[in-house]
């Protein structure tokens, strides 16, 4: 390799570990925004594990619970009260608390994530009627 070639390698390698470290896993989002609630019931958040609390919230569907979570629902603030909190994030952290509670959801593709958004604008347009 080149002088050239080596710092072009090793800049890229610099730039791609802030990304990676951005790139939480869905049990270490749980950990740091979901639960304080999550492990406690607060505000009568299902306790992950507790499979009848939540059968009935697995039930409605990865893309309409993980948006109606997104946006706020019930006690929930949005986010789940993290502002920076992406979409993703969101849906990871959910995954982890669903297959811990009786689900088996996996991470949502692209597609997937584009059918949340889409679910989370019309929730957002829903709730500004009121």
């Amino acid at each position: 390799m080149t002088l050239n070639t080596k710092t072009l390698v090793l800049a890229a390698m610099v730039m791609a570990v802030p990304m990676i470290a951005n790139a939480q896993s869905g049990e270490a989002t749980y950990k740091q925004v979901c639960a304080s609630c999550h492990n406690a019931g607060v505000l009568n958040a299902p306790k992950v594990g507790d499979k009848a609390k939540w059968a009935p919230l697995i039930a409605e569907g990865q893309v309409v619970l993980t948006a109606h979570g997104y946006v706020g629902v019930r006690g929930m603030p949005a986010k789940g009260g993290s502002p920076n909190l992406s979409v993703e994030g969101f849906a990871d952290s959910l995954v982890y608390m669903v297959n811990n509670s009786g689900g088996k959801w996996t991470s949502p593709n692209p597609t997937t994530v584009a059918a949340i958004n889409r679910e989370i604008e019309a929730r957002k347009a829903g709730l500004n009627k009121k």
